[in-house]
């Protein structure tokens, strides 16, 4: 599960090319930089490829830390549909004084007890989800808002997982724009929801995984999932590409944090950072 936050860090964190976009992940999440900071939507179609190494925990609560590689390609026809693997794929459907909203669809990578949660993974490992099982890979249907004002972002996503979970997961994100020198620094706290199915998925404990284990059952209620603050600095190298270097720092909640799969064998605090590179092509 730690590879679609890696993944979302990777999504604020992309340059501002197709309209100059920002990461996360988150997570996370997915924004664009404000129009008073950035050029003109591009009129057409675009793509952007890039790609971005990042340090982050090799689960959600792990304390073992890997490195990932993720690839970044991403499709933007105008400001109306986007599609990439951190951000999903949406439809700004409102798109209008500020306010943009609409159909959202992701993918949640799935967890391998032997390997962790990143699919793209360089180096590093864990044996803590050993007897845990894997969970598959899930699709998550929802929506969201967001709403800009002066340099301020503000967003919110809702999505219900299908697959390797049947939760509900809500982002939400608060971000300040400014430029320094050349660069543009976005920065900003961020909080994850989740319904019970979810956090039982990923950190609850039944008494197959307890034997397996030998840690002590668990049955998490839903609540909050993570809050936390995430920060990138986006520099241009030309008019069409830019690196961006990104970071987060995030806490589990209660829930997540008091299963014995964290407390015995993980860390409730998580520390995230990378370093992106993105090339804009007109189609």
């Amino acid at each position: 599960m730690r590879s679609i936050l890696a993944a979302a860090a990777v999504a604020s964190s992309w340059p501002a090319l197709a309209q100059v976009q920002d990461p996360r992940p988150g997570a996370a999440p997915p924004p664009t930089l404000n129009r008073t900071l950035a050029p003109p939507a591009p009129t057409g179609w675009s793509l952007t490829i890039g790609a971005a190494p990042v340090l982050c925990p090799v689960w959600q609560g792990s304390r073992d830390v890997a490195l990932s590689l993720f690839p970044d390609l991403r499709l933007h026809y105008r400001d109306k549909i986007f599609a990439s693997i951190p951000d999903g794929v949406g439809w700004n459907a409102v798109n209008r004084n500020g306010w943009k909203a609409g159909p959202l669809a992701k993918i949640r990578f799935g967890r391998d007890e032997e390997r962790g949660g990143s699919p793209f993974l360089l180096a590093g490992g864990s044996d803590a989800l050993l007897g845990m099982g894997d969970v598959g890979a899930a699709g998550e249907l929802g929506g969201f808002v967001e709403r800009r004002s002066g340099a301020w972002r503000g967003r919110v996503e809702l999505r219900r997982g299908f697959g390797g979970h049947e939760g509900l997961v809500m982002d939400a994100s608060i971000g300040r724009q400014a430029r320094v020198g050349r660069a543009l620094v976005t920065l900003g706290p961020r909080v994850t929801l989740a319904s019970e199915d979810f956090i039982d998925t990923y950190f609850g404990i039944d008494p197959g995984q307890s034997q397996r284990t030998e840690l002590r059952t668990y049955a998490p209620s839903g609540g909050l999932l993570s809050f936390g603050i995430g920060g990138s600095a986006i520099r241009p190298l030309t008019r069409r590409s830019a690196i961006t270097l990104f970071t987060g720092l995030d806490q589990l909640g209660g829930e997540a944090g008091r299963s014995p799969l964290v407390r015995e064998r993980g860390r409730r605090t998580q520390f995230t950072l990378g370093l992106g590179y993105g090339y804009r092509f007109n189609l």
